[in-house]
């Protein structure tokens, strides 16, 4: 496929680098001549200077007879022109990153349409929901649902007392509507085998029927087995969404920004939530707050390391749970290892998103884990691809891939060696990177 990439922020860096990766043709456009550069000469792709919201330029360049367009730049208005642009000049499709919620609402389809967007994307409401998603399941460190919320992946960490250590996963009892898709073991990426087992401190990820994973991961809940509690530092754009969200389903709400217009604006609209307007490294404050009693402390500022220095802090003062926003992703691993519960990239989150549309047709979903270490992707299987009317154990299936969970009608059920796909189901597929592709042609099309 060929994809026009309209800005080299990070986010348009990232997504660059992983569909070239992906071995897509990749031209981005980008005015500034120091972030073209840098693109140039770091990834395998044609990056040039240029308007992308010109619809003569866009004609003239390399840009014609895309398939996709994709405007990350910081303003919307550029990313909803260059969508307008390119379907002038017969780009198909078109994704925009749009912050300003003022684009949104009731009649953001048609408004969208009008402007030839196929697909508005906001990242950072993306993030607080994915937030909100997590601590709603109180032992989870990431949460992923498929299949309309039939199928949910969830990721926890294993304590030392736990019953499932040190057994080998084909002697492992575990619900029947239930797999073990992947183990994250110190910082590495296994998709496990029968003869594997998980130890203590492993991140482990499991799928299945999405009401037995949530009973299942009860067992991982430590001290509180429900989140009331939630204190958030940084009312930004992820903190406003995020405490508007948590307001709204009943729980109780504290936020916290030095910003006295950020929190103002917050306050006039958040209900029953408090907003105070302090530095969250004042530990006075944290304490008079009542920062150790909190269910989960968010973090949520766009400096990475003072995200790090408050989540230390508030456990250090008692909090249960910490969850932190990073900008970039290779900080996720150190912050799991000094003891921060939940690292999320608003930039990852947003790949995840677009790539679903990059791989479109017979992919459904795709969700990118713990620093893009790992995929799970929804897949529909077509009538005439080579894995339909074959039994699982007789096909070559990629290594590091495993099919975690088959949708077949409204039935949900882990597959095992005996279980035949058939055209019109879906399954859940946990792979490592490298394999993607290799996963893909399995579920092509045969004309």
């Amino acid at each position: 496929m060929r994809v026009v990439i309209v800005g080299a922020g990070k986010l348009g860096f990232s997504l660059a680098e992983r569909l070239a990766r992906e071995e897509h043709e990749v031209i981005v456009i980008e005015q500034d001549e120091e972030r073209r550069l840098i693109v140039q000469n770091s990834l395998d792709v044609l990056a040039i200077v240029g308007n992308g919201a010109n619809p003569q330029f866009l004609s003239n360049s390399v840009a014609k007879g895309a398939d996709l367009l994709v405007a990350v730049t910081d303003s919307d208005e550029v990313n909803m022109i260059s969508c307008m642009a390119a379907k002038k000049i017969g780009i198909p499709q078109t994704i925009a990153r749009v912050r300003n919620q003022e684009y949104a609402g009731a009649a953001q389809f048609n408004f969208n349409e009008s402007l030839g967007i196929d697909l508005a994307i906001n990242p950072e409401m993306t993030t607080a929901i994915e937030i909100s998603r997590i601590l709603l399941t109180p032992a989870a460190l990431a949460v992923e649902d498929f299949a309309e919320g039939k199928v949910r992946l969830l990721e926890v960490k294993i304590s030392q007392e736990s019953k499932l250590v040190n057994i080998p996963l084909l002697k492992l009892t575990l619900p029947p509507q239930i797999l073990v898709a992947g183990i994250l073991r110190q910082n590495i990426m296994i998709v496990p085998h029968g003869q594997d087992f998980l130890l203590p401190q492993d991140n482990v990820f499991f799928v299945g029927e999405a009401s037995a994973i949530e009973t299942f991961g009860k067992q991982f809940a430590h001290k509180r087995s429900k989140t009331e509690r939630i204190m958030i530092i940084g009312a930004g754009r992820i903190g406003r969404h995020l405490a508007k969200i948590l307001v709204k389903v009943g729980l109780s709400v504290k936020v916290i920004d030095k910003n006295r217009d950020r929190c103002r604006e917050l306050a006039e609209h958040l209900g029953k939530g408090l907003v105070l307007c302090g530095e969250g490294t004042d530990v006075d404050l944290l304490v008079e707050e009542g920062v150790g009693e909190a269910d989960a402390v968010v973090c949520l500022t766009d400096d990475d390391k003072l995200n790090l220095l408050l989540a230390l802090l508030a456990k250090n003062l008692g909090a249960q749970k910490t969850v932190v926003r990073v900008g970039r992703a290779d900080y996720m691993p150190l912050m799991g290892k000094v003891g921060v519960d939940v690292v999320l990239s608003p930039r990852l989150l947003t790949a995840g998103v677009i790539l679903r549309q990059v791989r479109r047709g017979n992919i459904v979903a795709v969700a990118l884990l713990e620093g893009a270490k790992a995929e799970a992707m929804e897949i529909l299987v077509p009538d005439n691809c080579q894995i339909a009317g074959k039994r699982l154990k007789d096909l070559k299936f990629p290594r590091n891939s495993l099919v975690g969970a088959l949708i077949h009608g409204e039935e949900v059920s882990v597959p095992h060696g005996e279980t035949i796909l058939h055209g019109g189901d879906r399954v859940v597929v946990f792979t490592l990177p490298d394999m993607v592709k290799k996963v893909g042609k399995y579920f092509e099309s045969r004309n």
